[in-house]
């Protein structure tokens, strides 16, 4: 027997790898911005040259970097903590729920967002792992206790 359609069913690797495709563009936009910022601070507050850039592997380099994912940090968890979704979830109708089906807390929220960077700098070995795992869970939903969940279609 089919099940009813207002259940959730869980969110298959696909749906969620087209979700990050979608907001790695908004998440762009951040880095653009703190880029803009970091690059006008340091040319116009540190009196350097207009042509000089940040040096690669600087301190300053690696404090952008870090503020880049922060911000990306933000992005994601306050969306997930308000309606659940971020604005790539939205086309594929996924939803990060806790296990009960409960908005999930911001602890694990950030949990999810950390564990998730880890096993994108894995080649995406996490999110791979969600084909083997009995439950269909990526790392990050196990680590934080969160569920990605495909919404059924409006009728």
């Amino acid at each position: 027997m089919p099940a009813p359609s207002s259940e959730r069913s869980p969110a298959l690797v696909g749906w969620r790898l087209l979700a990050l495709l979608y907001d790695f563009f908004p998440a762009l936009a951040l880095w653009m911005v703190l880029s803009a910022a970091f690059t006008l601070g340091y040319t116009y507050l540190g009196h350097h040259a207009a042509r000089e850039n940040i040096a690669p592997f600087s301190v300053l380099q690696w404090l952008l970097w870090l503020c880049c994912w922060l911000a990306t940090g933000v992005y994601a968890t306050a969306s997930w903590r308000h309606g659940g979704q971020t604005l790539g979830m939205r086309p594929w109708r996924l939803v990060v729920t806790d296990a009960a089906g409960e908005p999930p807390t911001t602890h694990a929220l950030w949990r999810r967002y950390a564990t998730g960077t880890l096993s994108l700098l894995l080649g995406g070995l996490g999110f791979w792992w969600a084909w083997l795992d009995r439950d269909g869970l990526a790392w990050h939903d196990r680590a934080s206790g969160t569920r990605l969940q495909r919404r059924p279609k409006p009728s």
